[in-house]
């Protein structure tokens, strides 16, 4: 699985990166900087709930 971001519906809510701090970190304005890589197994759990949690839903998980 991978995380991703829908950056038109994003508003720098910063929400993601305090849920999933592991995979999304914050650039100087706020938005997440999400690692590309597949998401290992042990942060699935942990990005379902940053995507659920998303106020603008912009976030979300891939199959690959």
């Amino acid at each position: 699985m991978r995380v991703r971001v829908n950056p038109i519906d994003c508003t720098a809510h910063g929400l993601c990166a305090e849920l999933l701090p592991e995979w999304i970190s914050l650039d100087e304005w706020g938005y997440p900087a999400i690692d590309d890589q597949p998401l290992p197994a042990q942060l699935v759990r942990n990005a379902r709930r940053a995507a659920a949690a998303c106020p603008t839903l912009a976030l979300r998980l891939e199959r690959e």
